[in-house]
């Protein structure tokens, strides 16, 4: 057994430690569209992207105005999970509803 313990301790330490670099992230953005209901898009903001009442309202105006807006970020496997569930509800609804991803701007 080795007498001087601490130092392999830390070059072992020193070995160990990786930098974590996190994910890249990416935007989910709903786009506007002449048929889907308002109050449709509330409620997939409210249930897929977990936002209050007064946010999803405030992100459908920006939608319906503006023609896109963000509705949440996300490393890339989540973002393609929200936007795969928003597209089974609009189809379940036969809503024309769409989203898209986007590499969050550096």
């Amino acid at each position: 057994m080795s007498t001087n313990t601490t130092i392999d301790k830390e070059k072992l330490k020193a070995e160990l430690t990786v930098d974590m670099v996190p994910p890249p992230l990416y935007q989910v953005i709903m786009l506007n569209d002449d048929f889907t209901t308002m109050d449709f898009v509330v409620d997939v903001l409210m249930h897929v992207f977990r936002k209050s009442a007064d946010e999803a309202e405030r992100i459908m105006l920006t939608i319906h105005y503006q023609g896109r807006a963000v509705c949440g970020i996300y490393p890339k496997d989540i973002a393609a999970t929200r936007i795969h569930q928003v597209h089974q509800l609009a189809q379940q609804a036969q809503h024309p509803l769409k989203c898209i991803m986007e590499p969050v701007p550096a």
